[in-house]
């Protein structure tokens, strides 16, 4: 297996069709795999261990993913908003490396050691002259264990880790959950999360896999968004809730219609706020909404709520089947999920514990740390949450976030489900916060919806009326707005420092 299959198969099914675009340039299908090609020798030459790229969304990031395969070289998207100190942190771990970055940003990083840097321009441009040159034979390496993606994590715990992702877990992912060829001539994918985000990767591969064409925002915001899908009839999309949040805040502020072009939205990396996805349906009448979770460690997408799933839970009078809207669906036919409590016993339908999965795309792989995944297959992945009596699959946050009062495990996720059932939030946080007699307390951090007003008695009342009474936040804080990284991740440990007073 190598990443350079999918790329082959395009090729000879549609290689006519546009593969990729952005800002005014375009690369066909036969053109992408000619750039991928000539980029290769370029890299075989330069000696490197990695090929990092160090940029937002831009043609250099598909041809640097595909020569990287075909080189047989890791491809590392390292995250640009890093500092030089952290970058070179970073390229001292991938040393020798081959790193394409901007030209602004070139000359402050050629000193980086054991890094060739190059331009994003000199890159493609080495890529573009495969089309004067006699075409490069197809002898990318087939080992499906070889390492094809390095992604590093945020880091909010300490230095960041690199996640491995093999050729044999992404190509699965792809033939486990995309048809080939399936996209139709005028079908538009448009890429807003940044490559070094494993949905970008992905994103990447099932275009390509599908034929579908590719539209890089080379960065997010809500009215580039719309204007973007506008203009390039857009069809297909993938967002975190963060970036849902503020297109559907554009869309109501200008009482404009959505894209009409736009048949199916796909979101994921985060928690969906109820109201958020209420307004979207509704702001969005004709397209098809997916929620898709996975993580890095297993390739993207394990579990999905399809569009009937949305449609039949918003319409819902069930309790039960409603509350699906707030769920990440069922497990990939390819994938098993089952959850754990502290002992690593399985639960039952119902019952909280950590989220555990198997399955061919999962790599649960820490370049220099080794494998979680145990014996049987099975990769912890530090998320808690539940499936119900029909398989739907709940997030409830990550396992260190569960807040202990007096021996009590609390759930941030369900105290703040219903936090944002209220009419006048419209964002909240909740977390633990130190408590001399219970060990912990429950504090919530809360966004107001723009007009309305909300005190913390009454939020206090609103949530001992839907729970016990030991999940009520004895604090509640009103701030503007949440603190989230560039992927849509809510810092808890930021508003658990603002909180406390803790630096």
């Amino acid at each position: 297996m190598n990443l350079m299959m999918l790329l082959e198969m395009a090729v000879s099914g549609f290689g006519e069709r546009v593969a990729v675009q952005n800002v005014g340039a375009a690369l066909r299908y036969d053109e992408l795999f000619a750039a991928a090609g000539a980029a290769a020798a370029g890299i075989e030459a330069s000696g490197c261990a990695h090929v990092a790229v160090l940029d937002e969304n831009s043609l250099a990031v598909p041809v640097g993913l595909f020569a990287s395969a075909w080189a047989g070289k890791p491809f590392v998207p390292l995250n640009y908003r890093l500092t030089d100190s952290e970058l070179e942190a970073l390229a001292a771990r991938i040393a020798p490396s081959l790193l394409v970055t901007s030209s602004e940003r070139a000359g402050a990083l050629a000193g980086l050691p054991g890094t060739t840097v190059v331009t994003r321009e000199a890159f493609l441009a080495g890529g573009a002259a495969a089309g004067d040159a006699p075409a490069r034979e197809p002898n990318w390496p087939m080992d499906p264990d070889a390492i094809a993606i390095l992604l590093f994590t945020s880091g909010t715990t300490g230095a960041p880790k690199a996640a491995v992702i093999r050729h044999k877990h992404l190509v699965s992912y792809i033939f486990g959950s995309v048809e080939f060829g399936a996209a139709g001539d005028d079908d538009a994918a448009l890429v807003s999360v940044p490559p070094y985000h494993i949905a970008a990767m992905a994103a990447i591969a099932s275009s390509v896999y599908s034929g579908r064409r590719l539209v890089q925002l080379p960065s997010f915001s809500a009215e580039a968004w719309i204007e973007t899908a506008r203009r390039e009839h857009v069809t297909h999309a993938f967002v975190v809730p963060t970036m849902l949040g503020r297109i559907v805040d554009v869309l109501d502020q200008r009482s404009e219609a959505a894209p009409a072009r736009l048949r199916a939205l796909s979101y994921g990396g985060g928690k969906m706020p109820l109201p958020v996805i209420e307004r979207a349906m509704k702001l969005f009448p004709t397209a098809d909404f997916t929620n898709a979770y996975g993580l890095t460690e297993t390739s993207s997408t394990i579990a999905i709520l399809g569009p009937d799933d949305h449609r039949a839970a918003a319409s819902a009078d069930e309790p039960a089947v409603r509350r699906r809207l707030t769920s990440v669906g069922r497990p990939l036919p390819s994938v098993e999920v089952e959850i754990r409590d502290p002992s690593g016993q399985s639960v039952e339908p119902g019952g909280s514990g950590e989220i555990c999965v198997r399955g061919e795309q999962v790599s649960g792989e820490y370049l220099g740390r080794g494998s979680l995944v145990d014996r049987d297959g099975w990769f912890p992945t530090r998320d808690a949450g539940f499936l119900d009596e029909d398989g739907y699959l709940f997030l409830e946050g990550r396992i260190d976030d569960v807040i202990v009062r007096g021996g009590e495990n609390l759930s941030p996720g369900e105290i703040e489900e219903v936090l944002l059932a209220h009419d006048a939030v419209a964002d909240c946080a909740v977390v633990g916060i130190p408590d001399e007699e219970w060990g912990e307390a429950v504090a919530a951090m809360i966004v107001l919806r723009a007009g309305r007003t909300a005190t913390a008695d009454e939020l206090q009342r609103w949530v001992r009326g839907r729970l016990r009474s030991s999940r009520m936040p004895q604090r509640i804080e009103f701030r503007d707005e949440l603190p989230y990284n560039e992927t849509g991740k809510l810092l808890r440990r930021r508003v658990k420092a603002d909180l406390t007073g803790a630096s």
